[in-house]
C-alpha cells in the first residue's frame, strides 16, 4: 500500500523540489473545463511537484545583457525537458504498486480557448493572445457528449493545484508563492486513484502587499486596486487584476516601463507593444517575439517579490548575499 510519505520521497528522487498532496474534494467548487478531474473523474489525490527556477537565471536579465539562459533553462526547459523526464521516473510508483497515474506537466494545451477570459487566467494564460483567440465557441474542439462534459483540452491553473496541495499561497500578482522559493517554480501534477493523506492548507503569512509587483511591472499590468476572485478548497482567494494585454505585451518585452535591448528602431517598439503572436510577428525582431522569451525580466512579479521576501528572511533558500548585491 502506497502512503504520502512513499509517494514524496520518491517524487524528491525522482527529481521534484517540492512536492504537496491535494484530496479530490479540494477542487469540487472549480467548472469542469478549469477541473483537473475533468480530465481523471475516477482520481482520489492530486499529487503536485514543483520544480525550482534557479535564482542567478534572473541575473542577466537584470542586467540586461543575457535573456536566453532563462527561457532555455528555466521557463522552456523546466516545461519541456525536465518536467517530463521527472513525471515518467515519478510515476512508476504508482504503476507497480497497481494504481493509475495521469501526469500532467505544466504545458498549456491550445485546442481549447474559445469563451476563455484571459482576464480571469493571469499568470498562467501569459502567452496566448484575446483578441485572436476564445472568438468562436466552434473554433478548436466540441464536447465528445451533450452531457457536461468539457470540451478538450480542459485547462486548469497550477497555481490553484499547488494551493490545493499545501504548498504556498498566490500573491497579489497572481503568482504563487511558496516557503521555499518564493515566485521562481514551476508545477506539474499527477492525477492518481490511490488514496494519499492531504497535506494541510498552507496558513498564509508570505505576500504581505508590499506593492512592489505593481509598482516594478514594466507593463504596469497590475492593479493597485482591482481585486479577482476564486473559490476553492472550500475557501475564497484574491490577487490583484491582471491586464492581460499589458502583461502578454510586457513578458515579451513592450510595454510602458520596458527597458528591452532588443527594441532598438521605431518598427521595433510597434512590434513589441502589440499582442505577440498576431501582429508583431510581421517585424523584423520577430524570431525573438515568437520564442516566448521573458524580455521584461519579470521584474515586479517574479524579481522584486523575490528579493522583497528574501529581504524578510521568510523564505528557506537561502543565499550568501543579497539579490541586489550579487
Amino acid at each position: 500500500m502506497l502512503t504520502s510519505t512513499m509517494v514524496k520521497s520518491h517524487a524528491l528522487r525522482s527529481g521534484a523540489d517540492i512536492v504537496g498532496i491535494a484530496s479530490a474534494d479540494r477542487f469540487a467548487e472549480l467548472p469542469a473545463r478549469y477541473n483537473p478531474l475533468s480530465a481523471f473523474p475516477e482520481a482520489k489525490s492530486v499529487v503536485v511537484l514543483g520544480f525550482r527556477l534557479f535564482r542567478g537565471l534572473y541575473r542577466g536579465m537584470k542586467a540586461g545583457t543575457q535573456y536566453a539562459s532563462f527561457s532555455m533553462m528555466g521557463y522552456a526547459g523546466n516545461k519541456w525537458v525536465f518536467q517530463p523526464v521527472t513525471l515518467w521516473r515519478f510515476c512508476t510508483i504508482f504503476e507497480d504498486a497497481g494504481y493509475e497515474a495521469s501526469p500532467i506537466p505544466d504545458n498549456f494545451p491550445w485546442s481549447n480557448l474559445d469563451g476563455i477570459n484571459p482576464d480571469e487566467m493571469g499568470q498562467d494564460f501569459i502567452d496566448v493572445n484575446p483578441s485572436f483567440y476564445g472568438k468562436d465557441s466552434s473554433q478548436f474542439s466540441r464536447p465528445v457528449k451533450d452531457d457536461g462534459r468539457p470540451a478538450p483540452d480542459i485547462y486548469f491553473q497550477m497555481r490553484l493545484a499547488a494551493y490545493c496541495a499545501g504548498m504556498g499561497e498566490i500573491g497579489d500578482s497572481g503568482v504563487f508563492l511558496t516557503p521555499e522559493f518564493g515566485p521562481r517554480q514551476m508545477f506539474a501534477v499527477v492525477l492518481t486513484d490511490a488514496e494519499l493523506d492531504p497535506d494541510p492548507l498552507y496558513a498564509g503569512g508570505l505576500c504581505d502587499h508590499c506593492g512592489l509587483c505593481v509598482a516594478k511591472c514594466p507593463g504596469c499590468a497590475i492593479s493597485a486596486t482591482e481585486k479577482v476572485s476564486v473559490k476553492i478548497a472550500g475557501r475564497e482567494l484574491s490577487w490583484n487584476k491582471l491586464d492581460f494585454a499589458k502583461c502578454s505585451v510586457a513578458y515579451h518585452g513592450g510595454g510602458e516601463k520596458s527597458h528591452n535591448p532588443f527594441m532598438v528602431t521605431e518598427k521595433d517598439q510597434v512590434g513589441f507593444n502589440q499582442q505577440p503572436y498576431t501582429a508583431a510577428r510581421n517585424y523584423k525582431l520577430s524570431p525573438i517575439v515568437w520564442s516566448g522569451r521573458a524580455l521584461g525580466g519579470m521584474e515586479g512579479c517574479h524579481q522584486a517579490c523575490m528579493a522583497h521576501l528574501e529581504e524578510r528572511g521568510v523564505l528557506k533558500n537561502t543565499f550568501n548575499k543579497a539579490f541586489g548585491d550579487c
